[in-house]
């Protein structure tokens, strides 16, 4: 029989002090830390074990989370290194001539997006799409807040909520939730499946509704092709930069390579793209000190987005008997672990209750705007309650997830969208307007989707 303590109470306290922080739209980083140390100071019952805590386990947070950060900064310096070579340009030229007509512009742009937003996550991926085929959309006749809106739900909301490819979120929330990638991932595809449809299908309707009352004056646009510089060695790139992230594809569809494999397969490839790209623009002499400015951009990016993270879920992360072993020692239990038993074992709960519960924890860490922040959260309550029922914590997280990106990663929280607005030159708040309904809906629509399957 499981019987909580003092220490349980404290932690359980903090999470609902965190969720109140996130709801008002600050930041939880610093106290996250001194919840930390709290917890630490209750366990080790010393100033200075908890001080000792403190730095170890956020060096755990790290560690486990560096194979992430280290391939996303590769993607992102690579990305660079496309840009200036030209390449990235020639890569998606050939849809300047197939894009015919308001509503295949919407799906173009918007696919275009998901696609190259699952190589290299949206942000990055915004300025390539933006700038090539932002022009070409709105030249026949698609609104450019439309356009904005394309990209934001098909980067920001599809491709990073699923994140099939670089697998950042899907670590992130499976270490918290105690499970392995590939499962979590199969958990949530076809949540992941019911959210995307009834999210992008919300806002074609709302497209297609809003340009009908809408004078709009067709602009012409100059031919982007005419701007593309064209050049034997940015041909090479742009080719065989498609071709090598196929051919990995392959390999992990042959390989059956899932999660860090998969990572590691990505991250090599992306490195090598990237000395490749650095030696055509630059040559032999220059390329070692471009290869280093770019790797320098690429961590600067990484670590910029996942520093808060590493803090966040160091509290988070701290809940589970792994953190707390590697931290406190082998005796150490993992406190949601308690309380999920300790809530198995004295309060009834039912599936309808739990799911609630998660999807508005999703809904409040996602205020924050960074989408990654509330993962271990996520996770955490996900294998708490699975703890606590018979239920299937990879789809209860997995749910948890997508709302939570999708809310916060961001599609629906101003400061969040920032990067396509800034693209699209259109107001954050008016973005946001236009994204609100198709979201909710599909919130609404998974919410249904895990009862089903949970």
């Amino acid at each position: 029989m499981v019987v909580l303590t003092c220490v349980h109470i404290v932690y359980l306290l903090l999470i609902v002090l965190f969720l109140a922080l996130m709801l008002f739209k600050k930041s939880i980083v610093a106290p996250c830390a001194g919840g930390i140390l709290v917890i630490s100071l209750f366990i080790t019952h010393s100033l200075v074990g908890s001080f000792q805590a403190l730095f170890n386990t956020l060096v755990w947070a790290g560690t486990e989370l560096f194979g992430i950060i280290t391939v996303i900064a590769i993607v992102v310096a690579m990305t660079s290194a496309l840009r200036d070579l030209g390449a990235d340009q020639l890569i998606i030229r050939p849809l300047h001539r197939v894009v015919r007509g308001q509503s295949m512009a919407f799906f173009i742009l918007g696919i275009v997006m998901f696609l190259v937003s699952l190589c290299i996550w949206p942000s990055p991926a915004v300025a390539l799409v933006g700038a090539l085929l932002l022009p070409i959309a709105i030249s026949t006749g698609v609104p450019v807040i439309w356009a904005a809106v394309a990209m934001n739900l098909f980067g920001h909301g599809m491709a990073l909520s699923g994140d099939f490819f670089i697998q950042g979120a899907p670590t992130i929330t499976a270490k918290a939730a105690g499970t392995s990638v590939s499962a979590l991932i199969s958990g949530y595809l076809p949540l992941w499946g019911v959210m995307s449809i009834t999210v992008i299908t919300a806002s074609f309707i709302l497209f297609k509704k809003d340009i009908r009352h809408m004078n709009l004056t067709r602009t012409l646009q100059e031919n982007a092709e005419n701007q593309i510089p064209i050049h034997g060695k940015a041909v090479a790139m742009a080719i065989l930069t498609p071709a090598a992230f196929v051919a990995d594809v392959i390999v992990m569809l042959i390989r059956n390579l899932q999660g860090g494999d998969a990572t590691a397969l990505i991250g090599g490839t992306a490195f090598i793209l990237l000395v490749l790209a650095d030696l055509f623009k630059s040559g032999t002499k220059l390329m070692l000190d471009k290869v280093s400015d770019h790797i320098k951009e690429g961590f600067s990016f990484g670590i910029q987005i996942f520093a808060p993270v590493i803090v966040i879920g160091g509290f988070f992360f701290l809940g589970g008997q792994g953190a707390a072993q590697a931290v406190f020692g082998s005796e150490a239990t993992g406190l949601l672990s308690d309380i999920g038993t300790y809530l198995a074992q004295n309060v009834p709960l039912s599936k309808f209750p739990v799911v609630l519960v998660q999807a508005a924890v999703s809904v409040i860490t996602g205020l924050d705007g960074s989408g990654f922040s509330g993962l271990p959260l996520i996770g955490a309550t996900a294998a708490t309650f699975s703890n606590a029922l018979p239920i299937h914590k990879e789809v209860l997280a997995g749910m948890g997830q997508l709302i939570t990106i999708w809310i916060g990663g961001g599609t629906v929280i101003p400061w969040a969208v920032i990067p396509v607005a800034a693209i699209c030159n259109v107001s954050p708040e008016e973005l946001v307007r236009k994204n609100l309904i198709p979201v909710l809906c599909g919130i609404a629509a998974v919410i249904i989707a895990t009862l089903i399957l949970i």
